[in-house]
């Protein structure tokens, strides 16, 4: 039995991927007119594997709430790419709540609409043994989402948290109109700090240039209908008030929290300062661009 929690575009995504071999409960914290809500406390200890496709500020109320009924062998699967309001990354918050031997991670290129539409999708499955790996290789075998086993999941949820924050330059140089040559550099920048960032915080330098750092980078930064990407356009357009979603968080969440030196990173340290001031992202990115 697989629980689906949160029902948004990638619980949907999932929904569709598992239904036709898997018996499926999908809860939601606010259930549409005339929908029951699910008892969690009599779905949760027959249910083997969790899927958490909530936010990760989420994560945490609801771990806490299911955990006293997990089964031994229950397995909570995150796809979340944030930070709580603790600036905790989900697996933490996950294995706070359940221990680590339940926890695992799914990230990579893995967007909801092409999901939805039947096209193919690629995530590294991080776990702490390779048996949990197998399970969850196991749910997903004949469906679209290719999967690969990792076991740095440090590196695999820094890598997709950052990569949304990352994505965000990319929107900012296409809106001004920097060109192609551009895009390659800014690829290359980013990828270089990545991979020191997830070094320092205690992740593999490799994980970064995989499928939940690079591939997804790629993904994000030059999907049609990425958030993050359009919130780097909507950064040089100086719309500050729309400027919300994970990767906004997330730099709010690193200037609090300061788990590493910002400053250390240039193109990290422009976005943060474009986001807070926006009106200052057309000239600071074109600064940017000529001292490197």
């Amino acid at each position: 039995m697989v629980l689906i929690l949160g029902h948004g575009e990638m619980g949907q995504a999932m929904e569709l991927l598992l239904a036709p071999q898997h018996a499926l409960h999908i809860w939601q914290r606010h259930p549409p007119t005339g929908v029951a809500p699910l008892n969690l406390e009599a779905v949760v200890p027959e249910s083997d594997v969790i899927l958490f496709c909530l936010p990760t500020t989420a994560h945490a109320t609801v771990a806490t709430q299911i955990a006293a009924r997990l089964s031994d062998n229950a397995l909570c699967l995150t796809i979340a790419k944030g930070l709580d309001e603790r600036a905790r990354l989900p697996a933490t918050v996950l294995t706070e709540a359940v221990g680590a031997r339940h926890v695992a991670v799914l990230y990579g290129p893995m967007i909801s609409e092409e999901i939805r539409a039947g096209k193919p999708a690629f995530a590294e499955c991080g776990t702490a043994e390779p048996a949990a790996y197998e399970r969850i290789a196991t749910l997903y075998r004949g469906t679209a989402l290719r999967l690969e086993p990792a076991s740095d999941i440090t590196g695999l949820s820094w890598s997709a948290i950052l990569k949304n924050v990352y994505a965000m330059a990319f929107g900012m140089a296409d809106e001004l109109n920097l060109g192609d040559n551009t895009r390659g550099f800014l690829a290359v920048t980013a990828l270089q700090e990545l991979s020191a960032i997830v070094q320092q915080l205690g992740g593999a330098p490799a994980t970064p240039y995989r499928l939940a750092g690079l591939g997804d980078l790629i993904t994000t930064a030059t999907s049609a209908g990425s958030h993050h990407h359009e919130l780097g356009r909507l950064i040089v357009r100086n719309q500050r008030a729309a400027l919300k979603g994970e990767g906004v968080h997330t730099l709010a969440m690193l200037d609090e929290s300061r788990p590493f030196d910002s400053t250390a990173f240039p193109l990290l340290h422009l976005i943060a300062s474009c986001v807070r001031e926006p009106g200052n992202a057309s000239q600071a990115m074109r600064d940017f661009i000529k001292k490197m």
